[in-house]
């Protein structure tokens, strides 16, 4: 059974923090277990850790090559004992383990996902026979200790509730998870559960992947599985969605001229979805000559970097039990997305007000983020925000704001733009405008089919400057008379111009 990360990543600490791995050269189940209890409690939120048995490491902390490695014997022994020992988890725990091949010896590798039912207590020397001492363990940088007074009243109070993205949802069957999309995820992340995804059965593989929930008479698939893995997760999360709003000459300004776009599908297609519309319609960056310098002034009007870090923090945080969508507003002075709801009440208002570093011990989605942290679309930690600043500041921009209300019910993130852009959102290519004006024109005037027929000829158009009667047929598979009346509609309400005579007539956008 392969884990869901390459061990080759554990040892180089490669896409995980050094906190969450933890290298052995030998069998301590006293430590171990210690380590095992302060993972499943997860008191930072990072998504539980790794422990490697059989691989020493230097000063630095980095894994000695060649591995030490265990004895085939040994492991045998250390498999027997675990099952006693996870049983003197209170309340039960089971971590997973894995025998791993490297630099041609074993190694034990035992991954401890975030426990559901945590805190976790476990006997402060696991190898006693008989009634022992337990004690709460969290992880303090690398090391494991006892969580004590304000510390042990924050792990339980964490604890009062599972994280919703880690519920089971009987609603969610094996028939609604995408093999692309886990394949696709698998792969990235470098994982050998790839080669055995189509060879054993799916249940098989999101078992080992924790994400099945439950007694074995009733396994259930949980919610951050349809979250990662679905085409159509909207059928259990309603308006799980991104809506982006562009308001060209701004919504005070020209309220009726706007451009709507709505993305859907699974939390990483919806950040790739968002991430490229932006990239393609609004993102550009400006060239300008400073009179007694040789090198030009060169900046965007938005960094992707810190609206990339938005947007993936507003569908990690997002509350998914809500009908809310994460919207995204343009306007000439900058990007406005809204989130529901806002943050935890354990972040005070005044550090919201500064917009320098928000730390919550509360996470909506714990896994979610373990997820996205793997697929290194965020780092975790709470260095969202600093991370947004920090590339705004790079790029010459004024730093981004954060608003919320007593109550939290939402929050709301402004990233100007840069100074130097104008006043008006300048569309690249400007596509939208030229949309805008069309369905302004079309509208009541068209049927929804023959809309949808000329919108697909100016993006057509936008990229190839004319066309003719017989191409406009083959591009929207009709025949040359259904053609030829739209395109002679389309230039008698204006959105067309002809050119030429007969036969050689083209058309182009007005």
């Amino acid at each position: 059974m392969p884990m869901p990360i390459d061990v080759e990543t554990l040892l180089n600490r490669l896409r995980i923090e050094s906190e969450r791995i933890e290298f052995k050269r030998g069998w301590n189940p006293t430590g171990i277990y210690r380590t095992i209890c302060a993972f499943a409690n997860d008191f930072e939120n990072l998504g539980g850790g790794y422990i490697l048995v059989g691989v020493e490491q230097d000063e630095r902390g980095v894994a000695k090559r060649p591995v030490v490695g265990i004895e085939d014997c040994e492991i045998d022994d250390i498999l027997k004992d675990m099952v006693a020992y996870n049983n003197k988890f209170d309340p039960f725990y089971q971590p997973r383990t894995f025998v791993e091949s490297i630099d041609g010896k074993k190694v034990l590798a035992i991954w401890v996902p975030s426990g559901a039912y945590r805190p976790y207590a476990v006997p402060t020397d696991i190898t006693v026979k008989g009634k022992c001492e337990k004690a709460y363990y969290i992880r303090s940088g690398t090391s494991s200790v006892v969580a004590k007074g304000e510390s042990l009243d924050q792990l339980r109070d964490m604890a009062n509730r599972t994280p919703f993205d880690e519920r089971p949802n009987p609603s969610i069957g094996l028939t609604d998870i995408s093999m692309v999309l886990l394949r696709d995820y698998l792969a990235k992340v470098n994982s050998k559960l790839e080669q055995d995804l189509f060879k054993q059965p799916l249940e098989q593989t999101l078992e080992q992947m924790d994400l099945m929930t439950g007694p074995t008479e009733n396994r259930m698939l949980k919610n951050v599985a349809a979250m990662m893995f679905c085409e159509n997760p909207e059928k259990f999360f309603k308006y799980m969605q991104v809506d982006v709003v562009v308001f060209p000459e701004g919504r005070i300004r020209n309220p009726q001229r706007f451009i709507e776009k709505t993305f859907k599908g699974s939390v990483p297609q919806l950040i790739k979805q968002t991430m490229d519309y932006l990239r393609t319609n609004i993102l550009f960056e400006t060239v300008q000559k400073v009179a007694g310098r040789a090198e030009a002034k060169r900046f965007w009007n938005y960094p992707y970097e810190a609206l990339e870090e938005a947007v993936v923090n507003s569908l990690y945080h997002r509350d998914y039990s809500l009908y809310e969508p994460v919207e995204i507003s343009i306007e000439p002075d900058g990007i406005d997305i809204l989130n529901c709801p806002g943050p935890d009440h354990s972040i005070p208002m005044s550090a919201i007000e500064k917009g320098d570093y928000l730390k919550s011990r509360r996470y909506r989605n714990r896994r979610l983020g373990d997820f996205l942290k793997e697929l290194e679309l965020t780092e975790g930690r709470s260095t969202g925000v600093p991370t947004i600043q920090e590339k705004l500041a790079n790029n010459g921009s004024p730093r981004a704001t954060f608003e919320t209300t007593e109550d939290r019910l939402s929050i709301l993130i402004h990233i100007p733009v840069h100074e130097g852009c104008g006043d008006v959102v300048e569309m690249n290519g400007d596509k939208m405008a030229k949309k805008y004006e069309m369905s302004n024109k079309m509208s009541n005037k068209m049927s929804n089919k023959d809309q949808d027929r000329l919108k697909a000829l100016v993006d057509y158009l936008d990229t190839n400057g004319f066309i003719a009667k017989s191409e406009a047929a083959k591009i929207l598979g009709v025949e040359d008379k259904t053609a030829q009346r739209l395109l002679v509609k389309a230039v008698k309400l204006g959105v067309l111009v002809s050119e030429g005579y007969r036969k050689s007539t083209v058309y182009k956008l007005k």
